[in-house]
This record gives C-alpha cells, sequence and structure tokens, in this order.
C-alpha cells in the first residue's frame, strides 16, 4: 500500500526512504519522465515536494558530469572510439568543441532545456577542456529550472489521481503512463529535428 506523506512528518522509517531511493535510480535513466510522474505523486501528497526537487537536480547532475568525464577521458586518445559512436568524431566534433569554448551557456541551456543533443554537446564540453567548475554552475542553474517545470506539470495532475493512492498497481500505472506520454513528445521532437537537420546538411545550409 502506498502511504501518503505525513505532512509536517520526519519521514525517517525505511517504507517512506525506498520510494525515493527508486526515484534515483529512475530518474537517471529517464529524468523527464520519471520527473513528471515523482510530480504527479507529490500533487497526490505520496511524496514531499523537496525530496523529489532534489533528486531530479542531483540526478541532472550527477549524469551530465559522468558525460563531461567521459568526454575529458577522450583526449587521452583510448576513447576516441567510444566518443565517435556518440556522434563526437571529425568535422563534427571540432564545431561542437568551438561552440562549447565560446558558447558555453547557450549550449547547456539550450541542451538542458531541449533536451537534444546534450550527450554530444556535454561530451565535447569535456573533450575541449572546459573547466568543470563552470561546466557544473551552467548544469546546475539549468537543471533547477527544468526540474522545477517538470515537477509543476507533474503537480497539475497530482490532484485528480489523489483517490487511488490506496491502490499502488493503479497510481503506478497510471504514473507510468505519464511518464510515458513526456517520454513519447520527447523521442517525436528529437526525431523531428534531427530530420530537420539531415535535410538543411544535405542542402548545404548548416555547416
Amino acid at each position: 500500500m502506498i502511504r501518503p506523506v505525513a505532512r509536517g512528518g520526519s519521514g525517517g522509517s525505511s517504507d517512506q526512504v525506498q520510494p525515493y531511493l527508486v526515484l534515483a535510480v529512475l530518474m537517471l535513466l529517464e529524468g523527464p519522465a520519471t520527473t513528471v510522474a515523482a510530480g504527479a505523486m507529490v500533487g497526490a501528497g505520496v511524496l514531499a515536494l523537496l525530496p523529489v526537487w532534489l533528486l531530479a537536480v542531483a540526478a541532472d547532475i550527477v549524469g551530465d558530469s559522468l558525460l563531461f568525464a567521459l568526454g575529458r577521458s577522450g583526449r587521452h586518445g583510448r576513447m576516441l572510439p567510444l566518443l565517435a559512436r556518440f556522434g563526437v568524431s571529425g568535422a563534427r566534433a571540432a564545431r561542437l568543441r568551438k561552440d562549447v569554448r565560446r558558447r558555453l551557456p547557450r549550449v547547456v541551456v539550450g541542451a538542458k532545456l531541449v533536451d537534444i543533443g546534450a550527450v554530444p554537446a556535454f561530451l565535447a564540453a569535456g573533450l575541449a577542456g572546459v573547466p568543470y567548475r563552470r561546466f557544473l554552475g551552467w548544469v546546475a542553474f539549468t537543471s533547477s529550472a527544468r526540474a522545477a517545470v517538470l515537477v509543476a506539470l507533474g503537480l497539475l495532475a497530482g490532484p485528480h489521481i489523489a483517490g487511488i493512492t490506496s491502490s499502488p498497481w493503479a497510481f503506478v500505472a497510471l504514473s507510468a503512463a505519464l511518464g510515458g506520454c513526456v517520454l513519447a513528445v520527447s523521442l517525436i521532437a528529437k526525431k523531428l529535428i534531427a530530420k530537420k537537420s539531415s535535410s538543411l546538411l544535405t542542402r548545404g545550409v548548416l555547416p
């Protein structure tokens, strides 16, 4: 049975901590969809707002830092084949390195808010030798804003599904469906933009 969060309670029992541990793992695997679903649980009174927001921000920072570290390791040459599999090689790698050196704030904000091209962009940031402290500052800022927006979207749905919190499977299914919708929209947007970019490259509009 899913227990609503006790308002003002300490929440120190293992039953209350366990859902947040599961959320932490899911947010690392698929942050946006899980964050929206978690926001719905907050709106339904099942989870607490601050821990959910903090977990979403932390998961983003950890994931992006891992990409940055992988890109940094590519400077030694051994990881270059792996970076190439993520689209960071040749002329594109040179262009990405130039972009992150000259316009890091714009690159990070665009990648985090639109969630398109984040992997090659953050790999390139590490490969280009961008100071980690500078990278971390912009990632933390944009991740905080994005997490707040995604949790707020979930909060809008939370009160309407609060009545089924006593049925854990129904609530989990509904939350998964909500997160799945967000993921589907994200994937469709990525495909459309990738197709558009490919068309522009073919026509010589983009370098």
